[in-house]
């Protein structure tokens, strides 16, 4: 009974162990999967955070890339939108120019038509007072229209004649003070001294026994040398020197040289002095061609003929009014330069023409013409630049000038000459001189006196008020000057002065 206890108890215990088992199996699985299924949600959880953050990030960067994909778009938007804006404005600011210039030629338009009919009405009014006057007066048209403009000057003469001046002084004004900076600046730009020279032609005698020996037994030596240098000895005409007189400054030179030797050399006869005149020929032929060439390379001149140079070099004993005329080229010469650089011009061809205008003078007693006619044929015949020729002809108004060069030339021509003291001129020409300028500008209707006075540079002109009007004034001083600058040979300028005054008299008695 206990054993079947006891195995009952063992089989029982052995199924309760199975059910156990199987219980605790089944817990342990359901463990198991309740774990599993936890892992794999956490996992799931893991995946769907990891996903989420996945897209996070792609869609950052999605965004980030758009971003930057859309910046220079919508950059490039802003540019256009403001320069579509820009370009709205300014179709707006040029159709309101367009309004503006359309109102503007409009009223221009209005105008030029009120102008039109303005003048057509005067000019109708004028015809019909022209005719007025030809009926009444039995005039023609032509006299009729003197005597209308002689009548609006009659009524206008104050306004016309202030108007004149006003034009007159202003454009003077302007044309002098150019003209005066240019020649100022060109004059103070060269430093030469003035230089008035004159030839001696006379020769000073140590003692009279000198002149014993210059004479000659019965003139035989004086002879000789009036042969040998082609020149004139004038014993008699002061005690203490002998003149020489001859129509070739060269000539002259040479027989002065020469006899200037002769008396230090003591020995006077036919032979010597014929030995001493050709030595004294060499000799100055030597001082041509070295003045020619040291005229030339102060000048900047350069290029000429070793013959026209030796000709420019005789100019050394060539006077003109008491200048020396090769001197006088020389400072021309720089004066010209000076003028064509300020003014823009060829320089070089303005220095070699006003070097050279004056080459003439060195033949003009041995050939027919004047020294400017000459000058050009010798020119011509040693080959100079035609620009050169144009500028030196036209320096005493002979030829029409024809390029700015020679205008130059001649402007430099009438500094160089007519500066205080460069000219010497005799008492008879000065007073010839002032006598023709007061008899010119005496012989016009309506002048009372006339004084020249600034050593012939002004002219002082005294009129009948009742017979010049103050706007005939003018009309008569541009007349003296026209008829100066026609009949009178003068250098630099006069000035024309017109005084009209008007005087009452009356007694007390």
């Amino acid at each position: 009974m206990s054993f079947n206890i006891v195995l009952l108890l063992l089989a029982l215990s052995g199924v309760g162990g199975v059910a156990l088992g199987y219980v605790l199996r089944v817990l342990i699985g359901l463990a198991q999967r309740g774990s599993v299924e936890l892992d794999i949600k956490q996992k799931l959880l893991q995946a769907k955070e990891q996903a989420t953050k996945i897209l996070a990030d792609a869609e950052y960067r999605g965004a980030v890339i758009e971003t930057e994909r859309l910046a220079p778009i919508e950059e490039r938007e802003e540019k256009v939108a403001l320069r579509e804006d820009r370009l709205a404005a300014r179709e707006e600011f040029l159709d309101s120019r367009q309004r503006d210039l359309d109102d503007k030629e409009n009223e221009v338009r209005a105008r030029e038509q009120a102008v039109a009919r303005t003048k057509s009405e005067a000019e109708n009014l004028v015809a019909e007072r022209s005719k007025e006057l030809a009926k009444i007066a039995h005039l023609s048209e032509t006299a009729a229209r003197e005597e209308l403009f002689s009548e609006i000057e009659r009524t206008h003469e104050e306004a016309i004649l202030l108007r004149l001046q006003k034009l007159a002084a202003n454009g003077r004004e302007r044309l002098e003070d150019k003209a005066r900076a240019i020649l100022i600046t060109s004059i103070h730009r060269l430093g030469n001294a003035v230089n008035a020279e004159v030839m001696s032609l006379s020769v000073m005698l140590p003692s009279e026994e000198v002149k014993g020996k210059i004479i000659g037994k019965e003139g035989r030596n004086i002879k000789a040398f009036e042969r040998a240098t082609g020149v004139d000895v004038l014993i008699d005409d002061a005690p203490d020197r002998i003149a020489l007189s001859s129509f070739d400054p060269l000539r002259r030179a040479i027989a002065k040289i020469a006899l200037e030797k002769l008396i230090a050399d003591g020995r006077i006869q036919p032979a010597k002095i014929e030995e001493t005149v050709e030595k004294t020929r060499v000799e100055v032929a030597d001082i041509m061609k070295q003045k020619g060439e040291a005229a030339a390379f102060e000048s900047g001149v350069i290029g000429l003929d070793p013959k026209l140079i030796a000709l420019l070099g005789r100019l050394h004993f060539r006077t003109s009014y008491g200048q020396n005329v090769l001197q006088h080229s020389i400072e021309m010469a720089h004066i010209a330069g000076m003028l064509a650089t300020e003014l823009g011009v060829d320089a070089s061809v303005a220095r070699t023409g006003a070097l050279l205008h004056d080459i003439g003078k060195a033949v003009d007693h041995e050939v027919q013409g004047t020294h400017v006619e000459i000058g050009r044929r010798i020119l011509e015949k040693f080959g100079v630049d035609k620009r050169v020729i144009q500028a030196m002809q036209s320096h005493h108004e002979e030829y029409p000038y024809e390029t700015p060069e020679a205008i130059i030339v001649q402007v430099a021509d009438a500094i160089s000459g007519s500066r205080p003291g460069a000219r010497r001129d005799t008492v008879d020409r000065y007073l010839e001189r002032l006598s023709d300028l007061e008899r010119l500008a005496g012989a016009f209707e309506g002048v009372e006196k006339v004084y020249a006075i600034s050593a012939g540079r002004e002219l002082r002109v005294f009129v009948n008020p009742g017979k010049v009007s103050d706007l005939a004034m003018h009309a008569l001083a541009r007349d003296i000057a026209t008829r100066i600058q026609a009949e009178l040979k003068y250098p630099g300028e006069i000035k024309v002065n017109i005084i009209r005054e008007n005087r009452v008299v009356e007694f007390a008695r």
